[in-house]
């Protein structure tokens, strides 16, 4: 690690981040999600313990169960959807964990709204 910082101070990082990240353990069990103001996808804490499979809707588990396959094989390094949502755009990704010697500790996930982001052109360099 480089530097050190307190646990409130991670979780403060964490929570002001534009992004929505959740992590899911090694056992698909959900054990953290950031408190991103504005979730495009609310969480409750009663979600940290459940198996992640248990927080997707139906049509999606086949999915889900095929991404998180793919990261402890190690045959997939990364999953990312796009979709329209209350007419904004989306951004899904999915990232494996490993620690240093390359053993699964688990599946970050990262959703953020990307409508802003599209419409950017040239350059904007300073404020």
């Amino acid at each position: 690690m480089t530097g050190q910082l307190d646990k409130e101070v991670w979780e403060a990082m964490l929570d002001s981040l534009p992004v929505e990240i959740s992590f899911v353990d090694a056992e698909d069990t959900v054990r953290y999600f950031n408190k991103n103001g504005g979730r495009i996808f609310p969480r409750t804490r009663d979600v940290i313990g459940k198996k992640v499979q248990h927080c997707h809707p139906p049509k999606s588990l086949d999915k889900v169960e095929a991404i998180l396959e793919g990261f402890k094989e190690g045959t997939l390094d990364k999953a990312e959807f796009w979709i329209e949502l209350k007419g904004r755009k989306v951004y899904i990704r999915y990232f494996p964990v490993r620690d240093g010697e390359g053993n699964y500790l688990g599946c970050l996930e990262a959703s953020e709204d990307i409508t802003e982001m599209q419409e950017l052109e040239g350059e904007k360099r300073l404020l």
